[in-house]
């Protein structure tokens, strides 16, 4: 059977050195309940006093997704969002256009058919992505009930 991957299988990632800028990216990263930007983990981490370079921050999140460390989802602009990855693998999430409100949704019939595609076409190292988006109950309705964090009250 096919081995699916989700970080991308281009190059190996650099090894991971947990320097004080970093460890403070990804506390700031874990504090979060939604999916965030690095601009707004920059900001946070601004709010706090913690000096980290804009920079700093998009590396060390590319360096987690490199790792398998977070999610990844895109706004609708197409700006990268990161939520740390659960310990039992990854998620895919159904996220609102408008208010950025996401869920974690089923998707064992999206790995098994990459899987048997995979297998199909004997590939191995296959990576996916599955963006799916939409306007929640509560935007298509026109209310206004949603924390600043993009979760609903």
């Amino acid at each position: 059977m096919g081995v699916l991957r989700d970080a991308p299988a281009t190059q190996s990632p650099a090894p991971w050195r947990p320097t004080r800028q970093r460890m403070a990216v990804l506390s700031a990263l874990y504090e979060r309940v939604a999916f965030t930007s690095a601009q707004e983990l920059h900001e946070a981490l601004e709010a706090e006093g913690i000096t980290v370079g804009l920079t700093t921050v998009y590396r060390t999140l590319h360096a987690l997704d490199r790792s398998g460390q977070v999610d990844v989802v895109r706004d609708r602009t197409g700006e990268r969002l990161y939520r740390p990855r659960p310990t039992d693998g990854h998620r895919h999430y159904l996220v609102c256009r408008d208010c950025g409100f996401s869920t974690a949704v089923d998707a064992d019939p999206v790995e098994r058919w990459a899987d048997n595609v995979a297998e199909t076409m004997g590939f191995t190292e296959v990576e996916h992505t599955l963006e799916l988006t939409g306007v929640c109950d509560r935007c298509r309705v026109g209310s206004t009930a949603h924390t600043p964090a993009g979760q609903h009250a």
